[in-house]
């Protein structure tokens, strides 16, 4: 297999001497971008509450969409009919689309998310959209109209190539906390041979417009991980991501991660999948993860809850009643409308009133204060103070 990317490139420019972060430039057909950085999620080809010319505003570089979501509505074959993502949703930046795994291991809506992430301590969940998962793929209902659909690393990577984004995930499969160790290796293996058929499938239709990721998994086993992250380095994917199982506390994921990337390729992009507070975003970049992605920053919005830098727990949560009277901007260094224009006070009243206007308010401010984040991170590696911008940004 020759996959070689030729309108791809990631170049490492600056590596920290105190740490694992480094600099890089991610080339894609749309543009390059400097990492680290941070993939904002426009899961149904739509970021939650915000337009392009708002992410733009806030200097956003590139953004994500799932490929579970878009395949059962509208469909791959309508956005290919329509030009491809980029032209459907008028966005002329990099793009990134996962493989549909995460969404169907995790019932689709996400009630079992939590679990593959950890986060429920081994309790276990009945996962009633899946019905089976076989060699050959898996099968599940849509929890648009409870129809029956097969999902298989030959599918996956077709809908992804209609979709048309820059960069595309494997399809691997996403093991629960809760599952023991025979059954991770066995998955794990599994998503190897995936991953084989992903890129064999891949080639078939590669035209230059797309790169591949591979997908480290192994649970919290730091011999599978080992062997997993083997694997991708020796196959030809354009990059590295960090998918599954973390384990159940930070200290859990940190150890997932240092059992991982030691063994990645040293020279592709590192992608970690689905996370990104602030705290995992320093966490990670000393450890060497280039770029993130994570639905908080809107998600956080919509129930009113503001980033900020130095305050405790990342957030301040604008509905509650002291700010009814705070006559304040949010952060006036966001340099956005949002963050700069508008009182909290005023965003207290929107909130309490119901009003969407408040919550386009928060997603604008905090797509822009992880933005922010993330070029003070460059200047901080390229300058070896990223130490110094940790302390500045969190309140331990």
């Amino acid at each position: 297999m020759t996959l070689t990317y030729p309108n791809f490139a990631f170049d490492i420019t600056h590596r920290d001497q105190k740490s694992g972060a480094r600099l890089g430039l991610l080339k894609t057909p749309h543009g390059t971008i400097e990492t680290p950085n941070y993939i904002f999620c426009g899961t149904k080809a739509a970021i939650k509450a915000l337009s392009p010319a708002q992410m733009i505003e806030a200097q956003t570089d590139i953004i994500l969409s799932n490929t579970y979501h878009l395949m059962l509505q509208p469909g791959a074959d309508l956005i290919e009919k329509m030009g491809g993502l980029h032209k459907f949703m008028n966005w002329n930046g990099p793009l990134l689309t996962d493989s549909g795994g995460f969404q169907v291991f995790s019932l689709g809506e996400g009630a079992m998310a939590n679990e593959i992430k950890g986060k429920n301590h081994g309790k276990g969940h009945e996962n009633k959209n899946l019905i089976s998962i076989t060699e050959e793929g898996c099968v599940f209902r849509s929890y648009v109209d409870g129809r029956k659909i097969k999902l298989t690393p030959e599918s996956s990577m077709e809908i992804q190539r209609k979709l048309g984004a820059d960069l595309l995930m494997q399809f691997d499969e996403c093991t629960p906390y809760h599952v023991d160790k025979d059954y991770t290796a066995r998955s794990m293996e599994m998503s190897m041979r995936w991953g084989d058929r992903c890129l064999a499938q891949f080639e078939r239709h590669d035209n230059g417009a797309q790169g591949l990721y591979g997908i480290i998994q192994g649970g919290v086993h730091a011999d599978l991980r080992r062997i997993s992250a083997e694997y991708t380095a020796d196959r030809p994917f354009f990059g590295t991501a960090l998918g599954g199982c973390l384990g159940g506390s930070d200290e859990e994921m940190e150890t997932v991660v240092a059992a991982s990337l030691p063994y990645a390729h040293a020279e592709r992009p590192v992608h970690f999948l689905g996370i990104g507070q602030i705290k995992d975003v320093f966490r990670f970049v000393h450890m060497g993860v280039d770029t993130f992605d994570c639905v908080i920053p809107t998600r956080l919005a919509r129930h009113g809850s503001a980033f900020m830098q130095g305050v405790p727990g990342e957030t301040i949560n604008l509905k509650n009643a002291k700010y009814r009277e705070d006559n304040t901007p949010l952060d006036e260094r966001n340099a956005v409308s949002a963050s700069c224009n508008y009182s909290k006070a005023y965003i207290h009243h929107l909130l309490k009133a119901g009003e969407i206007l408040g919550m386009q308010i928060l997603a604008q401010h905090n797509v822009a204060t992880i933005n922010r984040l993330m070029r003070e991170i460059r200047t901080a590696i390229r300058s070896g103070t990223l130490d110094k911008l940790e302390k500045e940004w969190r309140t331990h």
